[in-house]
């Protein structure tokens, strides 16, 4: 039987942020230490757990303020609670899941990993994303995905105005109602591979009770980025 490492105890209202976040830097740049974490108290702190780049696994148990698990690359970061804006900003790899709901911004310039919000996500959901999957068992407000590069955002509830405005080559699954679509986001053909697809992330994100093949995709109409010499006279 494997054996199951205790968690490293960290309380915020004992301990100082700055002092549990170069703890765990220094895990990460030593690779000498407890790899599993749980932070209590955090009582909306910013910025916690950020810039980690080791497999570490961090529980939280509260609410976290602004760009909680930001930078993240390969740790394992758990939000029992809500969180504020920017959670997951510019993640690069690993797994960073909410319990609750997240404020603006979720997932901002991500390039990888996978973020999951299991409460709803407000505006610029996956704002500018660039390759990091997304799966919100909520809704999200407007103009989430907005200039949305690559990458994936699911959607399980409903989706606010101006969805993917200026979107390029991400993909968009919602299942519910969308308020609007922005500029050159148009909806596409949902085929058989689509709903395999969100029915992997689905799956990743340990979401099993939500049917696949109720989503329907979004994505560019590849006219807003393109230069067509026939639209010269509008550039």
């Amino acid at each position: 039987m494997t054996e199951v490492m205790e968690a490293e105890v960290v309380d915020l209202a004992v301990s100082s942020l700055r002092e549990l976040n170069q703890r765990l830097h220094d895990v990460a740049l030593s690779g000498d230490g407890p790899t599993r974490w749980r932070i209590v108290n955090p009582k909306g702190a910013h910025a916690v757990a950020c810039g980690l780049d080791a497999e570490l696994d961090v529980e939280i148990d509260g609410h976290v303020g602004y760009y909680c698990a930001g930078m993240n690359q390969l740790a394992t970061v758990r939000v029992r609670g809500n969180a504020s804006t920017g959670i997951a900003e510019n993640m690069m790899s690993g797994r960073v899941v909410v319990e609750g709901s997240v404020s603006q911004s979720a997932g901002a310039t991500a390039h990888g990993g996978l973020l999951v919000v299991h409460g709803d996500a407000a505006a610029r959901c996956g704002i500018s994303m660039k390759g990091v999957d997304i799966v919100v068992r909520g809704s999200v407000g407007h103009l989430s995905a907005f200039m949305a590069q690559t990458g994936c955002l699911v959607v399980c509830g409903n989706a606010g105005d101006a969805l993917g405005d200026s979107i390029y080559e991400a993909r968009l699954y919602v299942r519910g109602t969308v308020a609007g679509l922005g500029a050159d986001c148009i909806e596409k053909e949902m085929r058989a591979e689509h709903v395999e697809h969100v029915r992997e992330l689905l799956e990743h994100a340990g979401i099993d009770d939500v049917d696949a093949a109720d989503f329907r995709r979004y994505g560019s109409a590849r006219q807003l980025y393109n230069f067509t010499i026939d639209n010269a006279g509008a550039y």
